[in-house]
């Protein structure tokens, strides 16, 4: 078992959406087409992970396309990529209770999740993107790509370089709410538990695990606790690498040697065994 997110964790986010060009608004609406050169390959899985803005907007419009925006609700209301709906940060996630409550934020059961996903219209043989604007979102995106192929589903996609680069390329927003087309007879798997640790893995590990928080620096040193924390600071040996410096200024993630390189600044190596919140 290795890389792991702490139950709660996220890193990263991205994705997009279309329909009719009739009912599609740009900030600028004269603003033409930018070309972008992005290359997957250069990510180990890059293409099994990340879809790129100009893929997905070729595929708008077709009926296996459910495009997820984890932007919050005012934010999807000011602009959204067509088709997509609006899931917020928490749309997969239980939120019974307040934060700190046993289970808050954690993945929705799988009948629950099952339900949802098939409100959206979601089949075995759907492509799931999922978006928001990365670094306001933040990282909404990464955690639905995350908590999808969590419940099994291998066809899910982020984003690359979320509604930032989307804009970037001149590529078409909307304030169209779309329409919902639900499904029926989708089969979620077991939760594969490898995506995820709990408190009592790191408790039996906490000599051995490498652990990064990925947090705010004064989330990390406790002086912030406005998200609902018990109580302020940090997991016993957690470095401290906010996920905010895994991107580009642009929202786009940084190289693999690059994030290589910010790894091994806090002691931490692609072959260990280390766990992210």
């Amino acid at each position: 078992m290795k890389n792991r997110f702490l139950v709660g964790g996220i890193v990263i986010a991205i994705v997009v959406a279309v329909g009719v060009i009739l009912n599609m608004v740009n900030d600028t609406p004269k603003r033409r087409m930018v070309s972008k050169t992005i290359d997957l390959g250069l990510f180990k899985n890059g293409s099994d992970v990340f879809i790129s803005p100009t893929a997905l907007f070729a595929k708008l419009g077709k009926d296996n396309l459910v495009i997820l925006d984890g932007n919050h609700p005012k934010k999807y209301a000011k602009g959204h990529l067509a088709g997509a709906i609006s899931i917020g940060f928490k749309g997969l996630s239980r939120v019974d209770g307040k934060p700190g409550d046993e289970n808050w934020g954690t993945i929705l059961p799988k009948d629950k999740l099952t339900k949802k996903l098939e409100s959206f219209g979601v089949t075995k043989d759907t492509l799931i993107v999922a978006y928001s604007d990365t670094f306001k979102g933040p990282g909404a995106g990464g955690r639905a790509v995350w908590q999808l192929k969590m419940a099994g589903l291998e066809n899910v996609k982020l984003l690359y370089g979320g509604l930032e680069i989307w804009r970037q390329m001149g590529l078409p927003i909307t304030k169209e709410v779309s329409e919902l087309t639900p499904s029926t007879g989708l089969v979620l798997q077991d939760y594969n538990e490898e995506y995820r640790v709990n408190r009592q893995f790191i408790e039996a590990n906490i000599d051995t695990l490498k652990i990064v928080d990925v947090r705010s620096e004064k989330e990390f040193t406790g002086k912030d606790t406005s998200r609902g924390e018990k109580r302020g600071g940090h997991i016993k040996g957690a470095k401290w690498l906010e996920w905010t410096a895994l991107l580009n200024p642009d929202s786009t993630p940084k190289s693999a040697e690059e994030i290589t390189k910010l790894m091994a600044s806090i002691g931490v190596k692609p072959e260990d065994n280390f766990a992210l919140y």
